[in-house]
Order: C-alpha cells, then structure tokens, then sequence
C-alpha cells in the first residue's frame, strides 16, 4: 500500500535530534517565547528572505493577527479567491471583515489577477494572496493593483514554505506573510505552529503584541491581544527541520518531475512556468471522473486525497457569508486529487503510482 502521507515516515531521519531537543527543553525549564523560538524565528526569516518573523499558534491566526493589525472597519472588504480552504476566508470573517470571492486562474489554482479590480468597491481595503500547493500567485500585476488602489496585502504562504517568483521568497512581498507549521507541510511541526513575516518593524512590533495579550510589557496590556504563541518545544523541532527544508523541497520537486514526465495527457497536470519555484506542498492533478479514479487507485493499494471536495461557496458555515457562484472554483473542487508526494516517498513509489494511474 502506498499512504498518501505517512507522518511517522516522514519525521523519522529527525528523530534522534527531536530527542535531543524534547530533552534540552524539557530540562531548560522554560517553555514558552523562550530561546529556542527566538532562534527559529531569526532562522525562518533568513530563509525567507525577511527581516523579521514572528512565531505564533497557526497558520489560522497568523492572518488573524495580520488582519487586526490593520484596524479595518467592521464590514470592511478583503479579496480572496474563490477556491481556496476555508481557513483564508475564516481569518477575515475572525478580524470583522468582509471576504470577497475572486475567481481562479483554472491553469494555475490561483486568484486571476485580471479579475481582482472589477471586483473593488470603496470599501476593500486588502488582497488575501494564497500560493496555493505551493505555487506562487502572479505577484507584479497584484502589487500594481494594490499600490494603484491603495491596498494592503496578506500572503496566505501555509502551503508555500520556500516557494518564489522570480527569484523571491512567499512572504516577502506583502505587508505580511502567514504561514503555517501544521504537521503535513514541507516544513511541518508536530503539532500546530505558525509564524508571521514582515519587512516593516512596526508590523512586527505589532504582531508580537498582539500574540501575547496584548502586551509588550507583562502585565501591562496596550490592545486587545490574543494568546497565540508558538511553544518553545515546536520551535525546537522547526529549527531541526527547517535546517533541510532545501533538501525536502528537491525531494519533492524531483517526485513531481517523475509525475510530469511519466503520466499520459488523460491528466490535467500542475502548470509549470518560467520564473516560478515551485514547491509542490501538494501535486494536484484533474479528472473529469475524478471520484472513478480515486476508488481505482485505492482499490490497488494507492491512497489519494482531495483539496478540496467543497469550495467556500459551498459550505455550510459561510452560507450567510457568501454568496454568488463560482464555476471556476466549482470545476476545480469537483474535478481536483491530490496524489502522494512527500518526504517519505520514494521515487519506486512514484513511478509504480505513475504506472496504474496510466492503466486507468
């Protein structure tokens, strides 16, 4: 059988050192915004290629905190696109914000920049990029939209960890970068974990308060803050990974080559282009009979996932949230699978997935 992600396969070359580090934190007595998130916040920005990064408790309120940063007004706009997961959108409708639905580019999966301006009003105040699967948003004609209308920019980076275009990093070309740490990531913690990245000091500054109550000063609260601080114990296991991130990431890239080369024209594939590093988080393929290839593969040992089976629209919690349909996102969500990609595949796994997929 071959598991669309098995996590213990995955952490397994780092478990001697994350004894090590359980171990040297445990005994340090001190286990939260301590040094060893300290150290892994400057770490994670020199890899980023920014000047400050700000550890938080997820992916989720890392763009929570961004957004309040902001003091937007209640009802406020923010532009999102139409087929992202849910928790992009969540972070607005959490800040008091409006999400406005863009649609996808159906080549790339991610907001079609075409489509942003016709759908300001006098109230969108920001974009919410997200490099979906790891593949970066077309970012010259959007930093071009929002320096014409004067709008702020959120870089949804959870699938983006050490993505670029042309030639720079996910999360520096906002005002903010949120990523996430969640376990299944390229760079994936053992629990949940995220972290804010900014080139502007006073952002960071902000951030920082906000993560902790509010507070700069303890027990001297400034705002209205959150308790939102990544642990010491996920930083230390983030500093491990993070110093073979690169090799996760050639890894990962070197599978997807395999797939792209290897599968027949039956497969709608990730669209690679010129100026882009991809990461490949995810290797999203389409189908018209998407949910028929899923029970093949399962049935011969080949396990798959979907992101997502339910656009935004679709779900129940947003239904009094958005409105309107979105055909792109639509097809996308009806016609997307995720096929095994990580860290803990092997090439021999990949081309023997290849190798049924192509029988289909």
């Amino acid at each position: 059988m071959i598991a669309y992600e098995d996590l213990q396969k995955v952490n397994e070359p780092f478990f001697p050192a994350f004894h090590s580090a359980w171990k040297r934190v445990l005994e340090s007595g001190w286990y939260i915004l301590g040094k060893e998130v300290e150290q892994f916040e400057g770490n994670f920005a020199t890899f980023c290629g920014s000047s400050y990064c700000i550890g938080v408790a997820s992916g989720l309120d890392a763009m929570i905190l961004s957004f309040q940063h902001f003091k937007f007004k209640a009802g406020d706009e923010v532009i999102v696109p139409s087929n992202t997961y849910i928790a992009s959108i969540l972070s607005i409708v959490h800040a008091g914000l409006k999400p406005v639905l863009v649609e996808p580019d159906i080549t790339t999966y991610n907001i079609d920049p075409s489509k942003i301006e016709e759908a300001l009003t006098p109230r969108t105040r920001a974009i919410l990029v997200v490099h979906l699967y790891g593949k970066m948003c077309d970012m010259a004609p959007i930093l071009q939209i929002a320096q014409k209308h004067d709008l702020r920019i959120v870089e949804d980076c959870a699938q983006a960890h050490g993505a670029k275009y042309q030639g720079q990093s996910a999360g520096t070309f906002g005002d903010f970068g949120a990523f996430s740490f969640y376990p299944t990531k390229n760079l994936g913690a053992l629990g949940d974990a995220g972290a804010v990245t900014t080139n502007d000091p006073v952002l960071a500054e902000s951030i920082k308060t906000l993560r902790n109550y509010g507070s700069r000063i303890k027990y001297t609260n400034e705002v209205i803050g959150h308790n939102s601080r990544l642990d010491e114990l996920q930083a230390a296991f983030l500093s491990i990974k993070l110093k073979r991130l690169d090799e996760i990431t050639r890894h990962k890239q070197r599978l997807a080559s395999l797939y792209a080369s290897g599968l027949k024209d039956d497969f709608i594939l990730p669209c690679i282009q010129a100026g882009f590093e991809d990461v490949f988080h995810i290797f999203a393929i389409r189908h018209p009979r998407r949910e028929a290839l899923r029970g093949y593969l399962a049935d011969r040992g080949i396990k798959t996932e979907v992101h997502y089976p339910i656009p935004p629209n679709g779900q129940k919690a947003l239904r009094e949230t958005v409105q309107g349909n979105y055909p792109l996102a639509e097809e996308i969500h009806k016609t997307v699978l995720s096929l095994p990609i990580s860290f803990g595949h092997t090439e021999s796994e990949i081309l023997q997935v290849i190798d049924v997929m192509n029988k289909f």
